[in-house]
């Protein structure tokens, strides 16, 4: 009777004006090759956040999957980077 767990990202989307990478990534539990369980846990990754003087410093993805780090590069385009860092600033509180 040998338990085992497997970890894998089995859905990455994209979504919205701003191109948010949502990521599901599946806790699978094993007995002898039979699966048990199954659950999910999901992040939501944006292009960045700003600094204290308004500009938009990239998100780090270096620590995603080759997938996640291909799909961030297509879709972040200088475009989509722009509108996110004005669509923060304009939610931006004042201090």
């Amino acid at each position: 009777m040998a338990l085992t767990k497997e970890v894998l990202e089995d859905k990455i989307e994209v979504v919205g004006e701003f191109k948010k990478i949502q990521v599901r990534t599946a806790s699978i539990i094993k007995e002898d090759g039979v699966e048990l369980s199954r659950s999910f846990s999901r992040k939501v990754i944006n292009a960045g956040d700003l600094d204290s003087s308004d500009n938009l410093v990239d998100r780090d993805v270096s620590s995603e999957s080759a997938e996640v780090k291909a799909i961030a590069a297509a879709v972040w385009t200088t475009d989509v980077k722009t509108a996110w860092k004005n669509y923060l600033v304009s939610i931006k509180q004042p201090e």
